[in-house]
């Protein structure tokens, strides 16, 4: 059996210690390396000049928020597929409706515990 090639999650929130627990919980996880977006907008320019295979992001955020992210990342282009992971504070059956309804694949709410998140992102790349 060949082990799963190495994955890559880029990682948007503007709070630096939730970007470090999610991070961590990934890289825990093994076969899953990351890359930190402190929002929207630097996660955009960092979609455009890499891959990732799966994307993790916050709503609430300046400059561009995570609605906007998914709404421009399902647009069109090369990380068009690329599944989403919203992770946010917002727990309104409202947020949550909007998000996926812009094509966010999952939604947990804040605070989430290392084992929800791994197991989110495992069954978005297929290897639950």
């Amino acid at each position: 059996m060949t082990p799963h090639p190495l994955r890559h999650a880029l990682v948007v929130d503007d709070s630096s210690a939730v970007r470090r627990q999610l991070c961590w919980a990934l890289q825990r996880a093994g076969g899953i390396s990351t890359t930190e977006a402190i929002d929207g907008a630097d996660a955009w320019r960092k979609l455009a000049a890499a891959r990732f295979d799966v994307l993790l992001t916050d709503i609430n955020m300046p400059v561009l928020d995570g609605l906007k992210l998914v709404s421009l990342v399902r647009s069109g282009g090369a990380h068009r597929a690329v599944p989403i992971l919203v992770v946010t504070t917002e727990a309104g059956e409202v947020d949550r409706r909007r998000a996926l309804g812009l094509g966010a694949n999952d939604y947990l709410v804040k605070p989430v515990q290392a084992h929800q998140v791994v197991e989110a992102v495992r069954r978005l790349l297929g290897a639950a």
